[in-house]
């Protein structure tokens, strides 16, 4: 990934912009909680394509993306469609949990996270 990308930058605004469930999973994930490292706001530039992953395992090449309810319009949904794809092209596994799954078990989010680690 080369420098100075508008993914990075927009990473770091996020880093300290994180909604309420990202902040949740992320006090669970960091500091090696499930035993891998994981990388929260994680940008990735693939060609023309710039994104800015929720969370990230790069050694197990895992991404977490939380989804809200922005995530059920249609728009959005075809874009998630194309990050999926091209993560999937790059052999990445993309696993989408919703916010309500933080906020109703997260302890369930966390044994699916280790299943794929």
């Amino acid at each position: 990934m080369a420098l100075n990308t508008p993914a990075l930058e927009i990473a770091k605004t996020l880093r300290k912009q994180l909604t309420p469930a990202e902040h949740i999973l992320w006090q669970a994930l960091r500091n090696k909680a499930l035993g891998e490292k994981f990388r929260r706001q994680m940008p990735f530039v693939f060609g023309d394509y710039h994104f800015v992953a929720d969370f990230c395992c790069v050694r197990k090449k895992i991404v977490i993306e939380l989804d809200g309810g922005v995530h059920n319009s249609s728009d959005v949904k075809d874009y998630d469609r194309l990050r999926d794809k091209i993560f999937s092209e790059e052999g990445y596994k993309v696993l989408r949990i919703k916010n309500k799954e933080i906020d109703n078990n997260l302890n369930k989010v966390l044994l699916k996270i280790q299943e794929h680690l």
